[in-house]
């Protein structure tokens, strides 16, 4: 995999305005979005009674590791009002690590790359439009196969919208 990816969600209030505000945020903490992905409109994952979150895909640059990356991730969503109360649960903001180039990271705080990339739609729609053939670094296979191969059902609607 060549690059940096990160997948912004929320579903809570105005969820366009949060992923605007996080992106913002991120550029402020020193991290150069390269490039976005459509926004999609996604069923909740894990939880299904809950409001239908908007996700995008950007692809980024920074100097920092993946651990000093994540640090900074954890105080947007906290600044942009992001409560942990339960898994899979409503979140004005959640921002995730999808890929950091090649490098496979396994602490207890970050896995790296994401464990869920195979498994959601909602995260390999946008990787397929901006990386249909970069290879995932663990299962050898490109975002098109991953595809091809998930089992999600939940639906992934593209947007109109535009951060």
């Amino acid at each position: 995999m060549n690059g940096i990816y990160l997948l912004l969600g929320s579903n809570m209030g105005n969820r366009l305005e949060y992923l605007r505000e996080a992106e913002q945020l991120l550029i402020q903490h020193g991290i150069h979005v390269i490039d976005e992905s459509s926004i999609y409109e996604t069923e909740p994952w894990g939880k299904e009674n809950q409001d239908w979150f908007l996700n995008v895909v950007l692809q980024i640059e920074c100097s920092k590791s993946p651990e000093e990356l994540l640090t900074t991730i954890l105080s947007i969503e906290k600044s942009l009002g992001r409560i942990r109360k339960e898994k899979w649960g409503e979140r004005s903001i959640d921002i995730d690590i999808l890929y950091f180039h090649d490098e496979i990271v396994e602490t207890d705080q970050l896995t790296v790359p994401h464990p869920g990339i195979p498994d959601r739609k909602f995260t390999l729609i946008p990787l397929v439009e901006m990386c249909p053939i970069e290879i995932h670094p663990t299962l050898n296979q490109n975002q098109m196969e991953l595809l091809a191969a998930c089992k999600d059902e939940l639906d992934c609607k593209l947007t109109d919208y535009k951060l």
